[in-house]
């Protein structure tokens, strides 16, 4: 009995040796770890009422978005990236607002609202929208260059159509016919059959000419 009590009294002092050593190490990584996890409670709650608050104030450009006022609507999605431009919503208003500036034909509001989607969403399908919608308005400009570097970018296969189709327009434009003959096709291959948006492309096609 003697024996097993050294032996216990050995393992409680060698427990302390090694505690007076890592103690302080344990306690921090502890405290570390505690820190940590309120930190992230802390970003969610955070998170969560940001979102909550750039939902309101999207909330009120959708709102201007009914007056069909250009100025307002902006106003309201200029308001909205400058309180919580790293909020989903941030990007969704602005594109309503370049809808309203390209209603209300002020291309230059449009394409500032456009670019600023590009640059900053973070959701790869607004980006997309909103390259293909600037690339529009740059070939109404008749800034071909331009708008054809926009349709150049990147972009998921679903957008295949649809960027194909607007750079068969802009090579059109420039009166670079074979090269528009083959993107019109390109926009038909990658249309959906069921699409009437296909009648469209063809009769486009068609209007070439030729093969």
């Amino acid at each position: 009995m003697a024996e097993l009590d050294l032996q216990e009294q050995e393992q409680v002092e060698a427990l302390k040796a090694w505690w007076k050593e890592n103690g302080k190490w344990v306690t921090g990584a502890v405290v570390a770890g505690l820190l940590g996890y309120a930190a992230i409670q802390y970003w969610k709650d955070y998170r969560a009422d940001q979102s909550a608050e750039a939902a309101k104030l999207y909330a009120e450009v959708e709102k201007q978005a009914a007056s069909n006022d250009a100025k307002r609507i902006g106003d309201a999605a200029d308001a909205l990236v400058s309180r919580y431009g790293g909020s989903a919503y941030a990007p969704r208003g602005q594109l309503l607002a370049a809808q309203a500036s390209l209603q209300a034909r002020d291309a230059a509001r449009a394409k500032v609202q456009l670019q600023w989607v590009i640059e900053h969403a973070e959701e790869k399908g607004l980006q997309d929208t909103a390259r293909l919608k600037l690339a529009s308005v740059l070939l109404d400009e008749k800034n071909y260059d331009e708008a054809l570097k926009q349709l150049d970018a990147a972009h998921p296969e679903s957008f295949t159509g649809l960027y194909a189709d607007l750079k068969g327009d802009v090579l059109s434009a420039q009166g670079k016919i074979d090269e528009a003959r083959a993107a019109y096709q390109q926009a038909l291959e990658r249309t959906d059959a069921q699409s009437s948006y296909r009648n469209l492309i063809q009769l486009k096609l068609d209007g070439l000419g030729g093969k």
